[in-house]
């Protein structure tokens, strides 16, 4: 078991962000983290990484590196700014090699020809592709996604799944993913934990978590969604 967490509640300016949650995480799982908009998603993250107070217990076996992609960064937020790839690896502490930045581009799937290139204008896929491998070049245990397809197209969103999916199988890396697509969540999770405005969490399998009644008490609303059964 690499984290468990017992009864954890988060408040922020008097607002009950997080209300009495417990799960557990093994090495090597992928746990998503689902539920409307302004449910504590995020807020979760940022706790477990130490930013925020707590009550309740927060148990890390062995403080294992962890590597974080915030949401809602894109191309688009460094557009205007001469920032290369290759200036955006520098900003790692310690600044790779050219060698290593290459072999874990490559990892993802890019060409050392992008190194050059300004990162403002690499698209909405590439972008999210060097992302990961700019946190995997540090050789976290664990990495925590935070939205990674925000502002990608279905097609390339599915292709960061699945390279994630990739990545965690080869490297034995844990994540952490947070992400709306109930799809994804079937197809990629170990494990699924809810949380919603109403203070109704629920924690389990895809199987276990997808179905129409907890997501009506999750989202508040009727949610369907089908499982395809190939014949």
């Amino acid at each position: 078991m690499l984290l468990e967490v017992k009864n954890l509640s988060v408040n922020l300016d008097g607002e009950n962000i997080i209300n009495n949650i417990s799960f557990q995480v093994a090495q090597g799982e992928i746990l998503t983290i689902m539920g409307p908009n302004g449910s504590g998603k995020s807020v979760l993250l940022r706790t477990l990484l130490g930013f925020l107070p707590y009550k309740g217990k927060i148990i890390w076996q062995d403080r294992p590196k962890i590597g974080y992609l915030p949401q809602g960064l894109t191309q688009l937020r460094v557009k205007d700014f001469p920032l290369t790839i290759q200036d955006f690896f520098a900003l790692k502490n310690p600044s790779p090699t050219r060698e290593k930045i290459i072999q874990f581009l490559n990892l993802v799937g890019l060409d050392k020809n992008i190194l050059a290139k300004d990162a403002g204008r690499l698209s909405g896929g590439q972008f999210q592709r060097m992302l990961v491998s700019w946190v995997l070049i540090s050789h976290p245990q664990i990495i925590f996604f935070d939205e990674p397809t925000t502002g990608i197209d279905i097609g390339g969103g599915e292709n960061i799944y699945s390279l994630l999916r990739a990545i965690q199988e080869k490297e034995k890396i844990t994540i952490f993913l947070v992400t709306h697509d109930l799809n994804i969540v079937y197809k990629y999770s170990s494990k699924v934990l809810c949380l919603s405005h109403k203070e109704y969490n629920c924690y389990g399998s895809p199987k276990e978590i997808l179905d129409p009644k907890i997501l009506k008490k999750v989202f508040g609303m009727e949610i369907k969604f089908y499982d395809h059964h190939q014949h």
